[in-house]
């Protein structure tokens, strides 16, 4: 069920996963609507990537344990999970930004990172930004390729789960609108 920013969902979501592509601000989101649902978020990335980043051996353990919580946010990615969290989200947030925004987006955020030597998860940190050019699995090249998958996933998604919302946001002010407006209404309604 494929719903826009200006349309009301039928009930209050208590398990919602945060879809886009790499760099797009489904962490961002997720925090926010977290926030404003009151449970707890959950960063995908912080569960999957270890030091060095090495993917952590218990990953798929913890998105198991995470997505039978009665309530929690988090970001849909990683292909080896998704069904695991679909399966029990009582909502998906679609975050659907063109490439040219998205790219502005996480070349920012990587350039930012990597001059700022910010710690991400597990003590990492960016690589050096000339792996932009060696390193296809770099965020920046992963953003640019993947970008048209992230539609793909979320259209088949229907298929499989044509009883879950979705919420597609075009943009970070629908995003907002969307966050002040229907979900705010939705909340404040009686339970």
């Amino acid at each position: 069920m494929l719903l826009g920013p200006g349309d009301r969902l039928a009930r209050r979501p208590w398990r919602v996963a945060v879809a886009g592509t790499s760099g797009a601000g489904k962490t961002t989101l997720a925090r926010a609507l977290a926030t404003d649902l009151g449970v707890p978020h959950v960063e995908l990335d912080g569960l999957y990537h270890g030091p060095g980043w090495v993917p952590r051996p218990t990953f798929r353990a913890d998105v198991e344990a995470l997505a039978a919580e009665d309530a929690w946010v988090t970001e849909w990615q990683y292909g080896d999970v998704r069904d695991l969290l679909t399966a029990r989200a009582d909502l998906l947030v679609w975050l659907d930004l063109p490439r040219h925004r998205v790219m502005r987006q996480v070349v920012r955020r990587t350039v930012r990172r990597r001059l700022r030597r910010e710690v991400l998860w597990n003590g990492n940190v960016e690589p050096p930004l000339r792996t932009v050019l060696t390193d296809p699995a770099n965020i920046v090249r992963w953003a640019w390729t993947s970008h048209h998958r992230g539609r793909e996933r979320v259209l088949a998604l229907g298929a499989d789960r044509p009883d879950l919302p979705v919420v597609r946001l075009p943009s970070h002010a629908a995003a907002l609108a969307w966050r002040r407006g229907p979900l705010a209404d939705l909340l404040r309604r009686p339970t």
